[in-house]
């Protein structure tokens, strides 16, 4: 269990993806890494950005980018601190900070709609393994 969004944070939700079984099982088909660019807001001082290879139930890399990388996520959801915070403790769906552009995609939508078990699990997995929210 650890503090969102801490680089102790980003290798707990690896553990937890890799470990969890109904995450494995409901994701068992999901090909696509993901970055989570968080713009910064009051308590976060400055923007963040979380990368996750997220790979058939599997998590199988994960990090806080420190510098501009060469990888091109299939999806990258882009957020103000706050929305993140509302999702991960659960004030607010995920579909619904999608749909209402509450955070932004880069990506396929429609591969996300039609993966809305495998975005709720993950979003479950995230919550099970924060103590809380910087």
């Amino acid at each position: 269990m650890s503090l969102f969004p801490t680089a102790e944070w980003v290798i707990t939700l690896m553990s937890k993806l890799n470990q969890d079984e109904q995450y494995g099982r409901i994701a068992r088909n999901w090909e696509g890494d993901m970055r989570f660019v968080i713009d910064p807001e009051p308590p976060l001082s400055a923007g963040l950005t979380i990368y996750l290879d997220l790979w058939h139930g599997k998590c199988r890399n994960g990090f806080i980018e420190t510098a501009p990388t060469t990888l091109h996520p299939a999806f990258v959801l882009k957020a103000p601190y706050n929305h993140f915070a509302r999702v991960i403790s659960g004030d607010l769906d995920p579909m619904q900070a999608l749909l209402t552009r509450k955070m932004g995609v880069q990506g396929s939508m429609s591969v996300l709609m039609r993966n809305i078990p495998v975005v709720l699990d993950f979003v479950r997995c995230c919550r099970e393994i924060t103590t809380g929210i910087l």
